[in-house]
């Protein structure tokens, strides 16, 4: 996985900035280039009929400096230490639109975005919205950053070798290919894991299969035990690395990360449609607001027409 140019999505809200910090490690290790941007926004300083144009224009240039100010005073020790540092403050809304516009102008190898820290259920709905567009809609791999400590030791790779969620088996591949690069750039121990749950017995409605219930649980359990080693069996993963749990993903990746300190999840994502973009933002919301680590997005590659897509 080539990490050369990063671009950190800056929060103007925020003393701390995770996605720096998370980016600056990330740098350290491989002299990469870190590409800040700060998206500000003010309803008031917009255009107004009430308000006097060319005044608005220059409270909104001034606000852009002393962000521009801030981000420099910030970045000042980093590039005391050598790091290559390019600054960006635009002014827009909704920031994660211009967030793609600058990933498509720059097509950096990762984006990061702390994960909003709020304590006010509304702040945290309103502020998570953008984050959630980005994992729909960011074509590079995208890494939410959590406030907590960062151990940068373990990480993990939730894989779905049946592709129950729609996603395409290369996926999984492209999961395994970044969980083995990071596992070797930065000394992170990978994990490989897959969740699968069958049908409660409460929703079975086939007669044959309610008279025939644990067989059809046990052939279910051996279906996903050989899909998950044929997957992995094209790769050098040692045994304990891999692990098979029964289970629903919301409720299984939560208490793995939990039990084994995982620092970093890794996940692939699809969005075709706006059903699938709901119903994969949905599973995806719940298990990003239960989980401790760093979340990161992988991007099926588009297939099909644009029509299609």
């Amino acid at each position: 996985m080539r990490l050369r140019q990063l671009l950190v999505v800056i929060d103007p809200q925020e003393t701390r900035q995770p996605a720096l910090e998370r980016a600056v490690w990330l740098a350290r290790q491989n002299q990469a280039q870190l590409y800040l941007l700060l998206v500000e926004y003010s309803a008031a300083l917009e255009a107004s009929r009430f308000f006097d144009s060319a005044l608005q224009t220059r409270a909104r240039a001034a606000l852009l400096e002393q962000r521009g100010t801030w981000l420099e005073e910030l970045v000042a020790p980093l590039r005391a230490e050598g790091l290559e540092l390019h600054l960006d403050v635009r002014w827009g809304k909704p920031p994660h639109g211009l967030v793609l516009e600058k990933v498509a102008e720059m097509s950096p190898d990762l984006v990061l975005k702390s994960i909003a820290h709020r304590d006010n259920l509304l702040q945290r709905l309103l502020h998570s919205n953008s984050g959630w567009q980005l994992v729909r809609h960011c074509p590079v791999p995208l890494w939410l950053v959590q406030h907590g400590q960062w151990q940068g030791r373990t990480l993990c790779a939730a894989l779905d070798p049946l592709h129950s969620a729609d996603k395409p088996a290369a996926l999984d591949h492209q999961l395994i290919s970044a969980a083995m690069d990071l596992g070797e750039q930065f000394g992170l121990q990978p994990h490989y894991l897959h969740c699968h749950a069958p049908l409660p017995r409460s929703l079975v409605f086939d007669a044959e299969l309610v008279t025939n219930y644990e067989d059809y649980v046990t052939r279910s359990t051996a279906q996903h035990r050989e899909a998950f080693e044929q997957l992995l069996g094209h790769y050098p993963i040692a045994l304990p690395d891999t692990h098979l749990i029964e289970g629903f993903a919301e409720e299984v990746l939560p208490n793995f990360v939990g039990e084994r300190q995982i620092d970093l999840l890794l996940m692939g994502a699809i969005a075709r449609g706006h059903l699938d973009t709901a119903l994969i933002g949905h599973t995806a919301e719940r298990i990003l607001d239960s989980v401790t680590c760093d979340l990161l997005i992988l991007k099926a590659e588009a297939q099909g027409s644009a029509e299609e897509r």
